[in-house]
């Protein structure tokens, strides 16, 4: 378990946070629950925090693609079991675009680039009569951190595995760095890593389903 500090903190314009805290008004503790009682919450340590009002929050579970479920040619596939080109498309899937941000900066300056990179990409599609578009891959290619694993955060460690996951080289490699990502992002769209189904007539996109959780 991270300690608080080791944590990136919410930012507080008018410091009113840290201001409480060199007052001693407010403190900050580390411990696990192991019950509540009367006057609020026993700690494992044995040491008991009174409190009127407890707010339980243990941390938010990322859910991939909002909770659908793909699948190609009647093939359920995973997002942890492809890696990302150009941190845009999902390996081995036709036209189907995800975007992350950065995790060390601004998550839309890539959000950005990227949807920059994806009309480019749906121009070219159309200049070609493309049905689909597939990013293909080596088998040696793939490695098993995912795409976020610079992130301590622990929301993304208890998500790790459900994350797609990075290459050892570019474009399989997603990046935190603008300046390096805008030359990814401003190579010409034809790549031999894009496998183009060139016909005419409706494109294909793959079966997306939505998964209602009860």
């Amino acid at each position: 378990m991270a300690m608080p500090w080791d944590e990136r903190l919410c930012v507080a314009p008018d410091g009113d946070v840290l201001k409480v805290l060199r007052e001693g008004k407010a403190s900050i503790v580390t411990d696990h629950i192991e019950a509540y009682t009367p006057h609020g919450i026993l700690l494992k340590s044995g040491k008991e925090l009174e409190a009127d009002i407890i707010v339980t929050a243990t941390g938010l579970q990322l859910q991939n693609l909002g909770g659908m479920e793909l699948r190609v040619d009647g093939t359920t596939q995973y997002p942890n079991g492809c890696m990302m080109y150009k941190g845009v498309l999902l390996q081995d899937i036709p036209n189907f675009a995800l975007m992350f941000g950065y995790t060390n900066a601004s998550w839309t300056l890539k959000i950005d680039l990227a949807a920059d990179y994806l009309c480019r990409l749906l121009n070219e599609m159309e200049r070609r009569s493309a049905k689909a578009v597939v990013p293909r891959a080596p088998a040696s290619e793939r490695q098993d951190e995912n795409i976020l694993g610079s992130l301590a955060a622990g929301y993304i460690q208890r998500s790790k595995a459900v994350l797609p996951r990075q290459g050892r080289s570019l474009p399989w490699r997603v990046l935190h760095n603008y300046e390096k990502d805008r030359a990814v992002y401003g190579r010409p769209i034809d790549d031999p890593a894009l496998e183009w189904t060139e016909m005419r007539g409706p494109r294909y996109f793959p079966e997306a389903t939505h998964r209602v959780p009860r």
